[in-house]
């Protein structure tokens, strides 16, 4: 049983991949923990056939070679299922907006399921404990839950680490007020999912954060010629900007926000 108020599930989860190219690299295990309304918790664990081969430098990392997976199911023949798994859930884990919710959405989008963010709260266990507690997840497990983490970099174990990690923070850092970078208190941590979504990821408009939510709450651009400008702007002064980016190597999911951007704000302006 657990100790977080939900008003919906939450599946924390952590993947291994070929590599951090969210583009070019493949989910090799993914592990997913999904935390109930009602205090009960569920976990399932993939191993999945990326169908590219593990570079040695990531089997190193996460323990996982080729030949471990030859004969396990690709990401498109379990992807319903995991799609299922995940359900009507918000979403937590462990520094996921750096790579395991990218990945994971261009996984869905390349077999043409829509694993629609708008809808779910994200919760970094990470973003908490680095706001108050600057460590790793190792050192972070030790911290708060007293306990040294075994396997570490296998998806399961981290998962479940990551887990009781977010539990302890909830208890430790609920209501507890700190300064901002102007010396004013605030309290950042409550039991609530849209507290905590609000400090990992309510600025990101798209999971690569090429574009972000400025301080007026307008879309801009957060790379390149156009960083801090108005989407809106730069689309309509320099439409070729947005053929560029269809055309680049970006991720099928900045392309999506951005074509919709594009869209609501051609028909704004019929």
């Amino acid at each position: 049983m657990h100790s977080l108020k939900l008003k919906k599930p939450v599946a924390f989860f952590d993947i291994e991949s070929t590599g951090t190219n969210v583009v070019k690299d493949r989910i090799v295990e993914i592990s997913v923990l999904r935390a109930l309304v009602n205090g009960e918790t569920n976990i399932k664990t993939w191993r999945i056939n990326p169908t590219i081969p593990i570079p040695p430098e990531s089997s190193v990392f996460h323990g996982i070679y080729d030949e471990d997976i030859k004969d396990k199911p690709t990401f498109k023949e379990v992807a319903h299922d995991i799609f299922r798994f995940f359900e009507g859930a918000d979403l937590g884990g462990f520094n996921v907006l750096r790579l395991d919710i990218p990945l994971l959405v261009e996984e869905f989008l390349r077999v043409e399921l829509d694993f629609n963010l708008d809808s779910r709260k994200i919760i970094d266990a990470q973003k908490i404990f680095h706001l108050m507690e600057p460590r790793s997840l190792p050192a972070a497990y030790k911290f708060y839950c007293q306990k040294e983490l075994e396997n570490a970099h296998s998806a399961e174990a981290d998962t479940v680490a990551t887990f009781e990690v977010l539990c302890a923070q909830v208890e430790r850092y609920n209501g507890v007020a700190i300064k901002d970078e102007n010396g004013k208190e605030y309290t950042p941590v409550h039991n609530d999912m849209q507290k905590l979504h609000e400090i990992t990821a309510h600025k990101l408009v798209d999971l690569a954060g090429r574009m972000v939510i400025n301080d007026k709450g307008q879309e801009i651009f957060n790379f390149g010629k156009h960083k801090d400008r108005l989407v809106t702007e730069v689309l309509d002064k320099e439409p070729a900007f947005y053929d560029w980016v269809m055309k680049g190597d970006f991720p099928l999911d900045t392309k999506r926000k951005l074509t919709e951007i594009k869209l609501r704000n051609s028909f704004r302006r019929r």
